[in-house]
């Protein structure tokens, strides 16, 4: 028997499915990330498939059923479709860099209410925001990291404690953490973090204005915890979107 399942979504992507259908892959606040189909949807006339396109926020109802794969969508709404962020080819880059996150390191069917919230303002703030779409981006990967279990540690050395790490030349074991300059010959080194970079993750993890807004830094940044993330999830192989908009 079919759950009437009333939701919001976000569309993290669509393909074209028999000759007149799409099957759509949606987060949603209340079911997690699942895939449905939008019968009808390749037809020129579909209102649902204008409005169930990467990356809206929607309104939606599912016939759910838990021994079906694929799901019914049998209405949607906009709530919101980011203009700024899809005529912005720097924006759409960081937006699908997000979507590639969700799609690929989430579970099915597994509700995250913080991270669906988290996902909708990035998103907004990346469409109406004057700061950089890199920038946002990163907030939200250290962001995304922590929500999913796997938050970078840079509050405290691993090996001793000290809390005091500013102006030194520090390592990060990436099964341990942060090393100070005392304790990293102790251990492997799997990433130097120099006193700019770790002045910019601790910026970016706590929300802290980014003092002489650097682009290289921001992109070791980002190139640190897609090292990080390669380490802990032996299937993700860093962020395509990334790699796709700047070839």
């Amino acid at each position: 028997m079919s759950e009437i399942l009333k939701t919001e979504a976000i569309v993290l992507s669509k393909i074209n499915y028999s000759e007149s259908s799409n099957i759509v892959s949606l987060f949603t606040k209340d079911s997690g990330k699942l895939s449905s189909i939008v019968k009808g949807g390749r037809r020129s006339k579909s209102k649902l498939s204008l409005i169930i396109d990467p990356p809206n926020h929607i309104s939606t109802v599912l016939f759910k059923k838990e021994s079906r794969e694929v799901q019914v969508i049998s209405e949607a709404d906009i709530i919101s479709h980011y203009p700024k962020l899809k005529s912005d080819l720097e924006k759409l880059k960081y937006a699908y860099a997000i979507i590639e996150l969700v799609k690929n390191l989430t579970p099915e069917h597994e509700a995250n209410e913080k991270l669906f919230r988290g996902v909708v303002r990035i998103f907004t703030l990346i469409d109406s925001s004057n700061k950089s779409a890199k920038e946002l981006f990163a907030r939200f990967f250290l962001f995304f990291l922590s929500v999913i279990g796997y938050e970078i540690q840079i509050e405290k050395c691993s090996g001793c404690g000290k809390s005091n790490l500013n102006g030194q030349q520090l390592s990060y074991n990436f099964e341990n953490g942060i090393l100070c300059e005392d304790c990293k010959i102790n251990y492997i080194e799997s990433f130097s973090i120099d006193t700019e970079l770790f002045d910019m993750l601790k910026s970016l993890k706590n929300n802290f204005s980014v003092k002489n807004f650097n682009e290289s830094l921001l992109n070791r940044a980002i190139f640190f915890m897609e090292r990080f993330l390669k380490y802990h999830v032996s299937d993700f192989r860093g962020l395509q979107s990334l790699k796709i908009f700047n070839s």
